[in-house]
């Protein structure tokens, strides 16, 4: 069995990693120089509308997935007739706008912070008329880890939204006074749905910090509703997540990924299956593995260079986790994980990681 790949970043290693002992193949597309999946399978380099090179991609795989949710709509109306891919175009779509995502969210009955579509002046106008301040500007498509979005907090910095919300399409969304943010990782086969513990996420500058599964968390049965509504109406195969804004006992969908996920990292250590794995098996129509935690798992990520490993590799419970990509500031290079039986042990080790972190001038978890 050879599996495909749309995109060939972390994901794709993360999710070839988890297969490869299986007995499974891999082939990757991806328009990048730079490919840190490529040692673990083959190669496709090209554009994402070039059907060419994507029909022999198609050609040389059993079954297709995608790592990320940009992948153009184009690419899989590209691919040759009869290609298999999960999860579906319709997953694919709805992620790609964030107006119709939200208006999704809507109509299944999901919470979601108030919206409204911008495009132009007026529109900006009557948005910070209706939703107030602050309110968030966000382009409808292309943004990830923070990007293509804004916080406008009076009336006066209008002027400095004019240029992104006349060059493309936006959405306004009412500001959250939120107590936390947490994901859910839900996997659906076509007999099976099972979820993981509820994460609970802490983000700077847009980018996940880090994040903790929390066992048996208050939260987790009205999170569990909305992510098998979603995965119902979008007959979900693979890996869904969902990530929330937790405002007293609401939960109010931020947005949906139709992917593994960041947050879903510490699984690797902290579950008998991890993310990657319940994919493939998902896609497969494999019998799932369990999600059941382990115990308690926090997730640190490393952006712009990997910490030196020979401290941390002493702090009892830690896994390094390299993503061989070239050191650049911001970028996502690679994770640690802390893994141990209880809360007490991770907070005490956590603790230790902090220590060291600052002890070497490095980002503090």
């Amino acid at each position: 069995m050879k599996i495909g790949i749309l995109g060939a970043g972390q994901l794709a290693r993360m999710m070839a990693l988890a297969g490869i002992p299986m007995g499974f193949e891999f082939a990757f597309y991806d328009s990048a120089t730079e490919c840190c999946a490529a040692p673990l399978g083959q190669l496709f380099r090209g554009d994402f509308r070039d059907s060419e090179k994507l029909k022999a991609f198609a050609h040389s795989v059993d079954i297709i997935t995608y790592e990320f949710e940009n992948v153009p709509l184009e690419t899989l109306e590209l691919l040759p007739q009869g290609s298999v891919v999960y999860p579906s175009k319709k997953a694919l779509e709805f992620t790609q706008d964030r107006l119709i995502e939200k208006e999704l969210f809507k109509r299944l009955n999901i919470p979601t912070p108030d919206f409204i579509a911008i495009h132009g002046e007026s529109e900006l106008q009557d948005a910070a008329k209706k939703l107030g301040y602050p309110f968030v500007l966000k382009t409808r498509s292309g943004g990830y880890d923070g990007k293509g979005q804004m916080v406008l907090r009076h009336q006066s910095e209008l002027h400095t939204a004019l240029d992104l919300c006349n060059a493309t399409p936006c959405i306004g969304e009412a500001w959250v006074d939120y107590e936390r943010e947490v994901s859910l990782i839900t996997v659906c086969s076509t007999t099976e749905v099972q979820n993981y513990d509820l994460n609970e996420n802490v983000h700077r500058g847009g980018v996940l910090h880090w994040t903790k599964n929390r066992p048996n968390d208050d939260m987790l049965e009205q999170a569990i509703l909305h992510s098998r509504a979603l995965a119902h109406e979008l007959n979900y195969r693979g890996v869904l997540t969902i990530e929330f804004f937790q405002c007293g006992k609401i939960l109010l969908a931020n947005e949906y990924a139709p992917r593994v996920h960041n947050s879903g990292h510490w699984t690797i250590e902290g579950a008998p299956c991890s993310q990657f794995e319940n994919h493939l098996r998902a896609i497969l129509d494999l019998p799932l593995g369990s999600t059941k935690s382990l115990g308690h798992s926090m997730m640190i990520n490393c952006l712009g260079a990997m910490p030196e490993f020979n401290t941390l590799l002493g702090i009892q419970g830690l896994h390094y986790h390299n993503y061989s990509k070239t050191a650049r500031k911001g970028r996502k290079v690679g994770h640690l994980t802390l893994q141990h039986q209880t809360e007490k042990e991770l907070t005490h080790f956590s603790n230790q990681l902090n220590q060291t972190f600052k002890s070497n001038n490095e980002v503090q978890s």
